[in-house]
């Protein structure tokens, strides 16, 4: 009986044969990146110099082990009633319009509005190279002090929503 190459077990899974070409199409892209940069160092171009070794302090800085991945992200409104809902809906349009600076593709998974105004949560599966890498510190409790456009005294109003940020973990099939 004649065994099968890795290769060809490999190409038969559509799913595994597409990640490894992804794979091999980033590690492609970085070789191309280190062959400029070093064009620039022999042109003496200081200017493209100086831009290519930001784009690799970047890479260096984005280079945990999941950093790669797409970010699954949930803010959920604290302390503060209606105005910690009003402050999470800020959050929400803060993040989605950072994602959309980015490119990066954005569903909403699940969203529980407000009595009155605002979200009490989000869930959005953000997919991009490196979403989790650039959203990752951004969880924890975030904090809003105020005027409340949402009390009849127009007092100082302290708020609080909690941000969650998971990576997109993919499972392999067995």
């Amino acid at each position: 009986m004649k065994e099968k190459s890795k290769s060809e077990e490999v190409w038969k899974n559509w799913e595994e044969g597409n990640k490894l070409s992804k794979e091999i199409s980033d590690l492609e892209r970085e070789i191309e990146d280190f062959d400029m940069l070093y064009l620039y160092l022999e042109n003496g171009d200081e200017e493209l110099i100086e831009k290519e070794l930001k784009e690799f302090e970047l890479k260096t800085y984005l280079s945990g082990k999941h950093d790669d991945k797409g970010a699954i992200l949930s803010i959920h409104a604290g302390q503060g009633g209606t105005e910690a809902m009003d402050w999470t809906s800020m959050l929400l349009r803060m993040y989605l319009r950072y994602a959309e600076k980015r490119n990066w593709k954005v569903y909403k998974i699940n969203e529980v509005p407000g009595e009155e105004a605002g979200i009490k949560t989000v869930t959005l599966e953000i997919e991009g190279k490196y979403a989790y890498g650039f959203l990752k510190k951004e969880a924890g409790v975030h904090r809003l002090v105020r005027q409340s456009p949402f009390n009849a005294d127009n007092l100082r109003q302290t708020s609080f929503a909690l941000v969650e940020v998971l990576p997109i973990i993919e499972t392999t099939k067995r």
